[in-house]
């Protein structure tokens, strides 16, 4: 996993952390939804790089 990829990924996780605590405190529950699914989203591409990264060692 690149570097840039790292970084990527984790700035589209924290968005989502943040998409889902804000749709928390306003009882927004699109936007806590939409939070969760960053969230989740940011997560499985870290997982698939990590994956890669296994195969190549």
């Amino acid at each position: 996993m690149s570097m840039g990829d790292k970084i990527e990924n984790k700035t589209e996780e924290l968005k989502g952390k943040a998409k889902k605590n804000v749709g928390e405190a306003t009882d927004d529950p699109e936007l806590e939804t939409e939070g969760h699914g960053d969230e989740a989203k940011a997560n499985l591409k870290q997982a698939g790089e990590k994956a890669k990264d296994v195969f190549k060692s």
